[in-house]
């Protein structure tokens, strides 16, 4: 009896620590899992702060870490990370190319992860044209239709994003600005080949879609400035191009890619 008591006895303390060690575990792993959640929190508020302060390097040393990572809006940010890398001067030709097409392969793992993320969709219509760069015209044109298309998910997605819109206009204005001989490959790569007109792009920015921005932000963008200006001056409206074309100007250059604007500006200022 004594026997049969000490074992029960003892079979009761077992499963009481194994009760307490299985609790333990349940407890240990929820305070991971809230862990692993607040740490992709502060990942992305870290990368924003980066990005804000044009730290690229940086920036991308910290996002490749997450390389693997299932996160949608970690792996958009690398994408744009891994981009911007590739856009300054410092880095060497084969980097540029190896970078956009890693860039472009994150921006396709974050729209498997979440097809409704309005800037996975953005970073790849992006990213996409950027590697038409290099796999030349013919692959570059033939990659518009999907690019546009990529830049109006987007927006439907988040109607407010003025990058976004930018984009669209930009994507107008290359395709009314489209030399004879790259409509001539349109025209064998499509049925009816993607075409815009200088008023197409006019109609995306300032009457339509820019004002508001514009309103909202007036520092949205040195770029968008730039190319209202150009398509005024095409349009043969030197009044607003000179406008737009003095805001871009006089836009505060914190990027590489904000001198190059300020400098196309004021030459197209002093060529009026």
């Amino acid at each position: 009896t004594q026997v049969l008591r000490k074992s029960l006895q003892r079979g009761i303390a077992l499963s009481t620590g194994s009760f307490f060690v299985y609790e333990a575990h349940k407890l240990i792993s929820g305070f991971a899992e809230v862990h692993a959640s607040f740490k992709v929190e502060e990942v992305i508020e870290q990368a924003d702060y980066l990005y804000g302060s044009g730290e690229t390097e940086k920036l991308y040393r910290l996002l490749i870490q997450h390389k693997n990572s299932d996160d949608a809006e970690l792996l958009w940010r690398l994408a744009r990370a891994s981009r911007d890398l590739a856009q300054l001067s410092s880095t060497s030709a084969e980097e540029k190319r190896q970078l956009a097409y890693e860039a472009l392969e994150y921006a396709k793992k974050a729209l498997e992860k979440n097809e409704s993320n309005f800037a996975a969709h953005k970073w790849y219509g992006i990213c996409l044209s950027d590697v038409g760069d290099f796999e030349g015209i013919k692959t570059k044109i033939g990659n518009a239709i999907v690019i546009k298309e990529h830049f109006q998910r987007a927006i439907e997605l988040n109607p407010k994003d003025a990058t976004t819109i930018h984009l669209i206009g930009i994507w107008c204005y290359s395709f009314a600005e489209m030399p004879w001989y790259q409509r001539k490959i349109a025209a064998t790569l499509f049925a009816t080949p993607p075409t815009s007109t200088f008023q197409e792009y006019a109609a995306h920015s300032p009457s339509k879609l820019f004002s508001c921005l514009y309103t909202a932000d007036p520092n949205f963008y040195s770029k968008n400035l730039l190319f209202l200006g150009k398509t005024y001056l095409k349009l043969n409206n030197k009044k607003l191009a000179l406008l737009w074309l003095s805001k871009a100007k006089d836009y505060p250059a914190h990027t590489e890619e904000d001198k190059q604007v300020q400098k196309e500006a004021l030459e197209l200022l002093n060529s009026i």
